[in-house]
């Protein structure tokens, strides 16, 4: 059951270690070189290249991708091992096996689950009804991403899709993989970014090939970015923040994508089943984090993929204590803590903070020598 206490003094600031979390979630750990030359020779070449090609080469290149130690895939534990560990420090520090903290999430829920859509192609519009279909019988909304330029998008599509209950957001201008290929480009793309955002009242972006730049991405003028993998070897930019939570890129929040995508699944792995997702999602709610799975419509083109993702879809649905909400909702109560509670650590509240009546707290135990969480 939630457990509520609005009197607790919660631990400040300096009860935190002085860890860097925006080491992993920048992705600093790369250095200087985040992107293979190489990468930017196939993704021009690759409008050339038949469909086949194409996917021969991502998979011929997945079994060496695959072979990288860190970040883990499909699970990358050293954030949550240093949230625990953190939370135990406090614990000892104060002396006492009950700790409150802020929570991650409002009240009631437990761990969150965002649904969202890059739409690559006008097959993917056209594909749009069955995917919804598939969403409104288990009771979920998404977010639909479109990219500007690449493909016509009919009159009346972003009406249908807000009448749903879904929101719209931005997948860059083109679908070329150049937007973070120099600082040159992304200037040159920003205005019409900017544009394109409070055209169609979007709040959200992610950015094509989820290609990214730490540096850049607070100048997109969004709500939210989701164009970071907790862990991905297998994407074009292999890598990832580590963090199964949001974290901020100045006023920007980041919304990981925390499950591999349809795309890296069924095209690159031919993976047959959905037991990647099935577990990462165990592991996603037994430590309090956020689901964030990116399906394209344009891949969803049988009735067993279809079918495959309608399993996920309801096993996401049956997860008690999951808030199912849209990325702007999930990004406006992130925004909200970070407030609270700052962003060095996402454990602690900044020293001095006003945490209000309203404020939902979590109670930490210390229990043989871990730790549980009470919500």
């Amino acid at each position: 059951m939630p457990t509520h206490c609005p009197t607790a003094e919660l631990p400040t600031r300096e009860m935190s270690t002085s860890f860097d979390y925006s080491h992993y979630q920048h992705e600093r750990y790369l250095g200087k070189s985040r992107r293979n030359p190489l990468l930017s020779v196939y993704y021009g070449l690759k409008p050339l290249m038949p469909r086949g090609l194409q996917l021969t080469i991502r998979r011929v290149y997945a079994r060496r991708q695959g072979q990288r130690q860190f970040p883990a895939w499909p699970i990358e534990p050293r954030l949550v091992d240093q949230l625990h560990n953190e939370l135990e420090l406090a614990l000892q520090r104060e002396g006492t096996d009950r700790l409150p903290i802020v929570a991650f999430w409002p009240r009631p829920w437990q761990s969150a689950c965002v649904l969202t859509h890059d739409v690559e192609s006008a097959s993917g519009i056209e594909n749009i009804g069955r995917v919804l279909e598939i969403e409104q019988r288990h009771g979920l909304r998404s977010a639909w991403n479109f990219v500007a330029e690449d493909y016509p998008i009919p009159a009346g599509t972003f009406d249908r899709l807000r009448d749903a209950g879904c929101e719209i957001g931005l997948h860059g201008i083109h679908h070329d993989g150049k937007l973070f290929q120099s600082r040159k480009r992304f200037q040159n793309d920003l205005p019409k970014i900017h544009k394109y955002l409070e055209h169609w009242g979007a709040e959200g972006f992610r950015s094509p090939a989820t290609h990214r730049n730490s540096d850049w991405m607070h100048e997109l003028g969004t709500l939210y970015d989701s164009s970071y993998p907790d862990t991905d070897p297998f994407e074009p930019q292999p890598g990832g923040c580590c963090s199964i939570l949001p974290f901020m890129f100045g006023d920007v929040v980041e919304l990981p994508l925390t499950l591999a995508q349809d795309h890296t699944l069924w095209e690159v792995l031919r993976e047959t089943s959905n037991d990647v997702w099935t577990r990462k999602c165990d592991w996603i709610v037994e430590n309090h984090g956020l689901i964030n799975i990116n399906i394209h419509p344009d891949y969803l083109t049988s009735q067993e993929r279809l079918a495959r993702y309608e399993r996920f879809v309801a096993d996401v649905a049956g997860r008690p204590g999951c808030w199912h909400a849209l990325p702007r909702d999930v990004a406006s109560w992130w925004r909200d803590r970070t407030q609270i509670c700052g962003d060095a650590s996402p454990v602690m509240p900044a020293h001095g903070a006003a945490v209000s009546p309203d404020t939902p707290i979590w109670w930490v135990r210390s229990i043989g020598g871990g730790i549980m969480v009470e919500v």
